[in-house]
């Protein structure tokens, strides 16, 4: 019995070792997935295996070779193992099951079912497995924590190693109030004592969120909770409350350290001139810097370039140079820092040939170049016209070297000094040399310096590339980006427009006006573009958007319009391209009226036609009476005589007299004489000026046709008038109204002809008529 039991106690720890040892590295992570199914899904634990199974022989030995059961070996202890490889084996082991349970916890939900799963999967958690995925989970603060919590309630009990490893995750992540809690709160009630280390990890994180009065706080509760403060408490401290410019707070309790026997190191005063130098107050930078020296604590070339950068953050460049004497005389050769700090300070002060100096001499001294190095020289030579070349070879080394500038603004001022120098290829190629560097897109503005000067210097065909480029690559539709200045795409689009590619010059535009620019001079150019290219369609289009947007035309933009309507024979498009002139409080020119009613009256549109005849002597242009002349002409020999007569009263009113003489005449040898005696009726009202010998034409025309009583009207006021007639032909009449039994009329002619009757009114026919002696 006793060694079935020992049998049973072995095969369970075999099958113990067995779970551990075959924890699954990511690549395995299948087996060991149906293995946590089993946990996860079994109520009860693993069965261990049936006493009465014995363990499995060598297969290589024969069964037929033994003539009995082989004696079970003595009960001993296993060979011991060497323990390097026995603590590498458990350490890999350990390593496996936390990527295991990382794993586990980034690709489910936190639920209670994953809690169970990993708590089946582990029943114990020792303490190195906790630290293991902690340190896992050292990107991921919000997992690390939910770890952290939940542990604990497998009945794990946290410890000062694990809080350190725990905390500085959160502060890393600025999950503040977490940390602080675990630290402040969770490890007193745990009796758990907090180190420095924590409290340097809290106030450094307070510090870079610029949380000055809590960095404050906690370095005077570190006493408190009985927490020594060192050299590295104080670091931290200082360069909390200095990032915040607390100088003066800084210089108080650096005089308390100094007091409680805290001695200061390199590290304390290169954070306090850091901090000084930062606020600008280089005067105490300087006493601290001096003050260090006579503590014994020797500068190092960190001390010198915090000073150095100081310096030139004041722009006081000579003093910079004295402490950069003192620095080589006191054995620090210059480092790429301190080059950097120069460079960019001889720049500033636009001493541009001492910084290329330098820059020349990083060289000579096989210093290496940084992005910083290029980044404080590059606007110097970028903003000199005289140094272009030099630039452009910088940006060469730098592409060379894959160093991407921070200040992405030097590509757009290299660009545009090349251009303001003239050299238009040199500044073609620094463009091409911006694709080379990563994560750098052309700047909007860069295209626009660079198509202005090529336009300027009359290279059209490279500025239509960048058109091109720039177009295929989205560079307008950024909404973040800015927009081209009007030098820049005018001149591109009024040559697209005038050289037949008009369409292309609107799709450009199109994405300038996506970015609210509503530019006169590049609308005006797209209609003349379209003009030219017949095509009135999306001339119209474009005055519409024009319209819509409140954008001013020009007339002639127009007059173009117009036009192009009537080179394609639309002149009821023409007319209503000139009635939107008009509305836009434009005057067409009298030739533009002449084109357009001329057109009309070959279409047959002689109301269309006339009204623009209205529109025109409205618009006080008093040119072109011959084609008013024919519009009326056919207005009245179509029968339209109202409004023939009304055109006629417009005409007198706005001082435009028609020859009437001319026009009755053409009515009447057109036949239209009772047209033709309205007009007459109208110009005998209205007191016009007319021949006498024309309405003697128009007597005869209506004799002829049979129609005496407008006759004898119009003879009537003719007489009324003072006229002269032909006596021959108004015995005819006389004659005709007798025979039509029109005697009344005949009487009172003839006696008008003999001169017995005056005129003493005017009736609504025209004749009312008194005899003398009657």
């Amino acid at each position: 019995m006793a060694r079935q039991l020992s049998s049973s106690s072995s095969l369970a720890a075999a099958h113990k070792t067995l779970t551990l040892s075959s924890s699954p590295s990511p690549c395995r992570l299948p087996s060991l997935f149906s293995l946590l199914h089993f946990f996860s899904t079994s109520a009860t634990a693993l069965p261990s295996p049936p006493i009465s199974d014995p363990p499995q022989s060598d297969p290589t030995t024969s069964a037929a070779a033994l003539p009995s059961p082989a004696p079970p070996p003595p009960i001993s202890d296993p060979p011991q193992s060497d323990p390097t490889t026995k603590r590498a084996q458990l350490r890999e082991t350990r390593q496996d099951m936390a990527s295991t349970i990382c794993y586990m916890m980034s690709s489910r939900p936190w639920t209670t079912r994953l809690q169970n799963s990993i708590h089946s999967l582990v029943p114990t958690f020792p303490q190195p497995l906790v630290l293991s995925i902690l340190r896992k989970f050292s990107s991921r603060p919000t997992l690390a924590l939910q770890f952290f919590r939940w542990v604990e309630k497998t009945g794990f009990r946290h410890d000062q190693s694990t809080y350190a490893e725990i905390i500085p995750i959160l502060t890393g992540h600025s999950m503040l109030n977490h940390a602080r809690c675990l630290m402040l709160d969770d490890m007193p009630k745990r009796s758990i004592q907090p180190d420095e280390a924590m409290f340097v990890s809290l106030i450094e994180a307070y510090g870079r969120e610029k949380i000055p009065q809590e960095v404050v706080k906690l370095f005077n509760r570190m006493p408190e909770l009985g927490v020594p403060r060192t050299v590295q408490s104080y670091d931290a401290f200082f360069k909390g409350i200095l990032r915040n410019g607390r100088a003066f707070m800084a210089k108080r309790y650096f005089n308390a350290m100094i007091r409680d026997g805290v001695v200061p190191e390199l590290s304390t005063y290169n954070v306090l001139i850091w901090g000084f130098c930062l606020s600008s107050k280089m005067e105490t930078a300087t006493r601290f810097f001096a003050d260090m020296k006579e503590r014994g604590v020797m500068p190092d070339v960190v001390t010198y370039n915090t000073m150095l950068n100081g310096w030139v953050r004041m722009k006081k460049i000579e003093d910079a140079e004295k402490l950069l004497e003192e620095m080589s005389a006191a054995g620090f050769a210059p480092n790429l820092v301190t080059y950097n700090i120069m460079i960019k300070g001889y720049v500033s002060e636009g001493k541009v040939d001492t910084a290329f100096k330098m820059f020349e001499e990083m060289g000579e001294k096989g210093i290496r170049l940084s992005e910083k190095t290029f980044a404080g020289l590059m606007p110097g030579l970028c903003d000199d016209v005289g140094k272009a070349k030099e630039a452009l070879e910088a940006l060469n080394e730098m592409a060379k070297r894959k160093l991407t500038p921070k200040d992405k603004s030097v590509f757009v001022r290299l660009v545009s000094t090349l251009c303001e120098s003239g050299d238009l290829d040199g500044a073609i190629q620094a463009h091409q040399k911006t694709r080379k560097f990563k994560h750098v897109s052309i700047d909007p503005m860069q295209y626009g310096v660079l198509i202005e000067s090529l336009c300027k210097g009359d290279k059209y065909n490279d500025a239509i590339k960048l058109l091109d480029e720039m177009l295929k690559e989205g560079t307008l539709t950024d909404p973040q980006s800015p927009c081209l200045e009007a030098m820049a795409y005018n001149p591109l689009i009024e040559y697209l427009c005038n050289n037949g590619c008009t369409e292309k010059a609107e799709t450009f535009f199109r994405q300038l006006m996506k970015k609210g620019v509503d530019d006169t001079v590049a609308f005006n150019n797209l209609i003349r573009g379209y003009a030219k290219e017949k095509s009135p369609e999306s001339t119209s289009d474009i005055l519409n958007i024009m319209a819509r947007r409140g954008v001013t035309t020009d007339p002639d933009v127009y007059s173009l319009l117009v036009q192009s309507y009537l080179n394609k024979g639309e002149a009821a498009d023409a007319r209503t391209a000139l009635d939107n002139m008009m509305e836009q409080g434009h005057i067409p020119s009298a030739s533009l009226f002449r084109s357009v009613m001329e057109a009309l009256l070959g279409d047959g549109r002689a109301q269309t036609a006339s009204r623009v005849m209205k529109s025109m002597v409205e618009k006080g242009v008093k040119e072109n009476m011959d084609v008013a002349h024919q519009i009326l002409e056919e207005l009245f020999t179509r029968g339209h005589v109202e409004e023939a007569l009304g055109r006629v009263s417009l005409f007198l009113s706005n001082d435009c007299l028609p020859d009437f003489d001319k026009l009755i005449l053409a009515l009447c040898q057109k036949g239209k004489v009772t047209e033709a005696y309205k007009l007459a009726d109208f110009v005998l009202e209205r007191n016009c000026d007319a021949s006498f010998s024309t309405f003697d034409k128009l007597l005869d025309g209506l004799s002829e046709q049979g129609q005496t009583i407008p006759a004898y009207s119009l003879l009537c006021k003719i007489k009324a008038k003072g006229g002269v007639v032909d006596k021959k032909g108004c015995d005819q009449l006389v004659a005709r109204l007798n025979e039509e039994g029109n005697t009344k009329q005949a009487d009172i002619l003839s006696r008008l002809l003999a001169g017995n009757i005056r005129r003493t009114g005017s009736s609504k026919s025209g004749d009312k008529i008194a005899m003398e002696g009657y």
